[in-house]
């Protein structure tokens, strides 16, 4: 039984409650693209979980494209010059 009065005090000092959740998904959803251009519509958590985890991904195929361009124009750069050396100096 200690045990799990152990787990009890360890979850209760590090609890977050239900305005501090509230608080951070209105600040989640301030930050989103869709969020800024829908207006101040009270939106469910679950809704702002969802957007922030579509608005990720679409950042991450974002970088990966740019990846891939930034790839394609170092190939066909020549890679002694000043502006492949600039953007490599970017890169690292």
């Amino acid at each position: 039984m200690s045990s799990r009065r152990s787990r009890l005090r360890q979850s209760g000092s590090t609890r977050i409650t239900d305005e501090q959740i509230n608080e951070l998904i209105s600040k989640l959803q301030s930050v989103l693209p869709e969020a800024r251009r829908g207006g101040n519509d009270r939106v469910s958590a679950a809704k702002v979980l969802q957007e922030t985890c579509s608005h990720i991904r679409r950042l991450h195929r974002e970088v990966d494209d740019l990846s891939e361009r930034l790839s394609e124009l170092l190939d066909s750069a020549d890679l002694n010059s000043a502006q492949a050396a600039f953007i490599r100096s970017l890169l690292m």
